[in-house]
């Protein structure tokens, strides 16, 4: 910087005058301090001025610019289409040849809207309202409500014709997975589970008097054996409060813990379910990485395996996140290896936008064809449609029918192994008293004959 002012210092201390194309701030004559000063201020006034006029200037241009541009715009709108030629124009088309035409540089796929068969009815009724009261008041939660759940009317609800059924869910509503199609909340280190809550969730199924309820729980990673030990103590004292209620058990994988789901499968349940959700190639994309296709196999084989294959084990498939044919195919064949009894198809619906997006809707004719085909391969019980859900109008009266019936049949076979077991002890009896008397008699001598 000091090198740059020295040659002009040298050239004001020399007394030149300075050359007329150089700017007006590096300028000076050798004339004395207040002539300097004098001049300073009218180059200072000057330089204002011819600022001022610059702005004055383009001022004024720009309002000639605008008047310019206006006239024309003008007379454009004048002449260009009326209101009455928009009306008559065709739908997606501008009347006139000039008309502009703004579209995105970048086109979304719309999302598709959704069908008619996937709309539903406000909840209300009396029992509605009585179970939301009783859930509010005791602390309880339901999948019904954290899932979103588009029947949660038609279940709570009930008819004459239709049992009433809630699914409760146990273990808090924070689960420690995080699936790309549920929308319960996802939490690593939720609360600790509430040691109050199996007897409460039990008074308020005895007051609700429901035929069938199903419990289902948030997967609790975070405890030892996954929460096991709290559902199966549900269970019971719902059992013992109510001995009649059907109890249906939607349980997660337990991390694969097959003494965790022996605990629950011997609690005293009618149906033990656990959802395969969708198909093997899907499986990675759609649920948690800690939850696998062979996994949730091994979980309901070993249900059944409990119960000397008595036990009814249920799974769930959702529709229209990009399975195939043959991919619902293979799953059927898998689950009926394991003799799983009941399946249920219904279609899966996006419940926030940061989950998985629909990938199709599928239509009632595909659930329908569906059903033929399981029921043809064996399964008891089969529940396919756009609204079906795993725990959907689960007290139906076929599955009820089909409980109470393979109830019937074992107490059956109960009475007649007691029967049985009474009729050998008496022939036991009978055999050993005629023994005993006959070797009590003395035998004739030749004098008594």
């Amino acid at each position: 910087m000091l090198r740059a002012q020295r040659p002009l210092a040298r050239l004001l201390a020399s007394g030149l005058r300075p050359v007329p194309s150089w700017p007006r701030a590096l300028t000076a004559t050798p004339t004395s301090p207040a002539t300097a000063a004098a001049s300073s201020t009218t180059a200072a006034a000057t330089s204002e001025a011819a600022v001022a006029a610059a702005a004055v200037a383009a001022s004024g241009a720009t309002v000639a610019a605008a008047t310019a541009t206006k006239a024309p715009l003008a007379a454009r709108l004048a002449e260009g289409p009326s209101f009455e030629d928009f009306l008559r124009a065709p739908v997606g088309e501008a009347p006139g040849d000039e008309a502009v035409r703004v579209t995105p540089a970048r086109r979304r796929k719309p999302r598709e809207p959704i069908p008619p068969w996937l709309r539903t009815s406000v909840p209300i009724g009396e029992n509605y309202a009585r179970i939301k009261r009783d859930l509010r008041g005791l602390g309880l939660n339901t999948v019904c409500e954290e899932a979103r759940c588009p029947n949660l009317g038609t279940c709570w609800g009930g008819s004459e014709s239709e049992t009433a059924t809630a699914t409760i869910m146990l273990m808090g509503d924070e689960c420690t997975r995080g699936c790309r199609f549920c929308s319960v909340k996802t939490n690593r280190a939720p609360a600790p589970l509430d040691p109050t809550e199996p007897e409460h969730t039990a008074e308020a199924i005895s007051r609700w008097g429901l035929d069938y309820i199903v419990m289902t729980s948030v997967d609790r990673d975070d405890v030892a054996d996954g929460g096991a030990a709290h559902f199966a103590e549900t269970v019971e004292r719902t059992k013992a409060k109510n001995k009649h209620i059907l109890i249906e058990c939607l349980t997660g994988d337990f991390r694969g813990d097959l003494d965790a789901v022996r605990r629950v499968a011997l609690s005293g349940l009618d149906v033990y379910a656990h959802n395969i959700e969708t198909t093997r190639g899907l499986t990675p994309f759609v649920r948690d990485r800690r939850a696998t296709y062979d996994q949730s196999l091994a979980v309901l084989a070993h249900a059944k395996q409990c119960w000397n294959d008595h036990l009814i084990t249920k799974t769930s498939i959702m529709l229209g996140l990009g399975e195939t044919d043959d991919e619902i195919l293979q799953t059927l064949k898998d689950l009926r290896a394991i003799d799983v009894d009941v399946v249920t198809f219904g279609q899966y619906m996006q419940p926030t936008k940061k989950h998985l997006k629909v990938d199709a809707w599928v239509a009632p004719e595909k659930f329908k064809a569906l059903k033929d085909l399981a029921d043809g391969m064996g399964f008891r019980y089969v529940a396919s449609g756009p609204l079906v859900r795993s725990s959907y109008r689960a007290g139906e009266y076929y599955i009820k029918n089909m409980i109470q019936k393979d109830a019937e049949a074992t107490r059956k076979q109960q009475m007649q192994r007691h029967m049985s077991s009474n009729a050998a002890a008496t022939a036991a009896t009978a055999a050993s008293s005629a023994s005993s008397a006959s070797s009590a008699s003395p035998p004739l001598s030749s004098t008594d004959a």
